[in-house]
């Protein structure tokens, strides 16, 4: 690692973890204690004695009995401490992952630590692998050599004075005792694992784009500016509120809904696309697939808005509205949204459309709606807008929440289209596929791209079940004859 003599001025950047890191440090301090903390040994790794070594067992152990949590948070509070470089495996230093066994870990150097606020620059890490190609004689694991091409290129103009930095670190480091060179080197390849993980890896050290505004410095704060925040209070003050064990249940209710369909809670099957490279899951969730999974069935029943949101569920529910006669609620409700999200230059067109299909008096699809929103929307109708049917959409959307959803599914139509929908099995891909998978991955196609060919497909079918205007086909064959 090269040695700075001074470090970096980021005083115009704002990072938002570094006050939480400055915890976890306190923490990891406490851990380091001799008296109080995690218990060290001496361990042979590779026939070299390794100092102060500690088990994945005697760290989770602490931190439950410290914290006085659970096993299991103890396992996740120890995968952060290592995901963040402040505990670095010693055997399996690819995967940055708290183990609950015997597994070797050591505690990394202040030196190393994120609040350090070192760079991670290309020319350091240009140097380090530099520094262990001549070690490894050009043995480089699959992402650092990568990493070391791109850098060549990159860097091609002051790769000599990379390669001789390299040069002299490596000679300095043979001049070490073995101990200290091997824990030396673990220090170092733990701390660019952390900062220039392998491709497809997630890095916790990601915090997004840099803020513009710094929260510890002062800034002036004007009367104007008082006056505003006391005029927000008091609205506030005036403002209703629900009580907090209503909002509490609400969320309870939420989230015991919805665990089992966020993938980030819940599997989800057949297998997570960005992990095995199997197109399954977007095969099976195809917008108008037929069938549809249990899961997207059982998410329908969840509300109204999941049901027509879902294409294949809006398709559904029509069937079930065309044998109840009952379906200008549900067509005026999309009329509304592709007004809502079409075209500016067709908007004038549209709303005179769907005034005369379902506002007019005597239309065709005349919908019921209060007189008073009906007067809104007829008289907003005279200048028409993006969001003029807003209050009749949203009035219609209520009398079918209220009425016709729960009919639908009662109804034949959803118990039948519920038993004919399929639950893939899951893939059981070992640790080894995966990674296998992830050094083969190819470009694969955009889910949108599949459902643009589906609505062509099935346009091109509408088109071909169409009934030939013969005069029409005739009058084209003689035009193009001419």
């Amino acid at each position: 690692m090269t040695i700075r003599s001074a470090r970096p001025n980021r005083a115009t950047h704002f990072q938002p973890r570094m006050h939480c890191l400055k915890k976890v440090e306190a923490i990891v301090v406490e851990m380091q204690d001799p008296k109080s903390g995690v218990t060290g040994s001496d361990q042979k790794l590779n026939v070299t004695t390794i100092p102060h070594v500690i088990t994945g067992t005697d760290v989770i152990a602490w931190i439950t009995n410290k914290m006085k949590t659970t096993p299991e948070e103890s396992l996740a509070i120890g995968t952060m401490l290592v995901a963040y470089g402040y505990i670095y495996p010693l055997q399996n230093h690819k995967k940055l992952v708290m183990c609950n066994d015997a597994s070797l870990y050591r505690f990394q150097t202040p030196y190393f630590w994120p609040a350090q606020k070192w760079v991670p620059e290309d020319a350091d890490y240009a140097i380090y692998l530099a520094k262990r190609n001549i070690r490894k004689k050009g043995m480089l694991e699959a992402y650092e050599q990568v990493h070391y091409n791109h850098l060549h290129d990159w860097l091609n103009h002051k790769w000599d004075f990379i390669v001789m930095q390299a040069t002299e670190q490596y000679k300095a480091g043979k001049e070490r005792k073995k101990p200290d060179r091997v824990v030396f080197d673990c220090q170092e390849r733990a701390y660019w694992i952390v900062n220039r993980p392998p491709r497809r890896t997630h890095s916790a050290m990601d915090c997004g784009p840099d803020r513009l505004i710094d929260f510890e410095s002062d800034e002036k704060i004007t009367f104007d500016v008082y006056r505003r925040m006391n005029l927000f209070y008091q609205q506030a003050i005036m403002r209703s509120k629900v009580k907090s064990s209503v909002s509490l249940g609400a969320l309870t209710k939420y989230v015991t809904t919805y665990k089992n369909h966020d993938p980030f809670l819940a599997s989800c099957p057949p297998s997570n696309p960005w992990q095995t490279d199997n197109d399954a899951l977007w095969t099976h969730n195809m917008r108008r697939v037929d069938p549809p999974t249990k899961m997207r069935v059982e998410r329908w029943s969840f509300s109204l808005f999941e049901l027509l949101t879902d294409l294949r569920g809006r398709d559904d529910f029509k069937i079930f509205l065309k044998k109840e006669f009952s379906g200008e609620n549900l067509a005026f409700w999309e009329a509304a949204e592709e007004l809502k999200w079409g075209t500016a230059s067709s908007m004038s067109s549209k709303a005179e459309t769907i005034f005369k299909t379902f506002l007019a008096p005597g239309a065709p699809r005349w919908i019921n709606i209060d007189g008073r929103t009906m007067g809104l929307t007829v008289k907003g109708l005279d200048h028409p807008h993006r969001y003029v049917l807003e209050a009749a959409q949203t009035h219609v959307f209520l009398l079918m929440k209220k009425d016709t959803f729960f009919r639908y599914l009662k109804s034949p139509t959803y118990k039948d289209i519920a038993k004919k929908a399929v639950d893939p099995a899951p893939h059981n891909f070992s640790p080894a596929q995966l990674e296998q998978n992830a050094q083969n991955r190819s470009l694969g196609i955009h889910p949108i791209i599949l459902w643009q060919q589906e609505e062509e497909a099935m346009a091109k079918a509408a088109i071909a079940s169409a009934p030939i205007d013969v005069k029409a086909m005739m009058s084209k064959i003689d035009r193009e004859k001419k």
